[in-house]
């Protein structure tokens, strides 16, 4: 059988789900730990723009990150709109909206520019582009972008293949964190 990107995203779930839960904040613990020293790297001494991922129970809980560079940069989370979704300030109080994801409110101010972006991953292929929940959210979102970000793809579990399985459209990253392993795109 051939692996395609639907089999594939699959497998990736199926791992998801069956992970251990009773290490779960050890996972996040080193996903966080490794999280903060990239985003470290970065000191320019601006404000940097980072968009955020609010998590899902199954995802990596990255919000410890996400708090510690509330103070120095400007964050970002997503807002769902029709097919995908658009870029506003993370403020609380947090509302729970479709698929169970918790969402600032919104705003008329248009943001389209971005230093980095934080994307939970279900697994990735051979290119580090990401194979995600089958949505197309964040491909969408990308496309809109004048200019690509630094992206880091998060994952609770590593799911990778060597196999090309992703499509032209698919969002790549730059580096991949897991609890397990970290990939960086190789240099062309």
């Amino acid at each position: 059988m051939t692996l395609t990107k639907n089999s594939f995203r699959r497998i990736c779930l199926q791992k998801i789900k069956k992970a251990s839960q009773h290490n779960k904040f050890y996972k996040d613990f080193l996903i966080n730990n490794v999280l903060l020293k990239e985003l470290e790297h970065f000191k320019t001494g601006k404000r940097l723009k980072i968009l955020f991922f609010y998590p899902l129970p199954y995802e990596a809980d990255i919000l410890k990150v996400l708090k510690k560079m509330r103070k120095k940069h400007d964050i970002f989370v997503p807002f769902m709109q029709g097919e995908s979704f658009k870029m506003v300030p993370f403020r609380l109080p947090l509302k729970k909206k479709k698929f169970d994801i918790f969402e600032a409110g919104n705003t008329i101010k248009k943001n389209n520019k971005i230093d980095i972006a934080i994307v939970p991953a279900v697994g990735v292929d051979g290119n580090l582009q990401r194979i995600g929940f089958g949505k197309g959210m964040y491909d969408r979102f990308f496309a809109k972008l004048k200019e690509k970000p630094y992206t880091i793809f998060v994952q609770p579990v590593f799911c990778h293949t060597e196999s090309l399985i992703c499509d032209a459209y698919d969002v790549a990253c730059d580096v991949l964190i897991t609890p397990t392993r970290t990939l960086r795109k190789r240099s062309s």
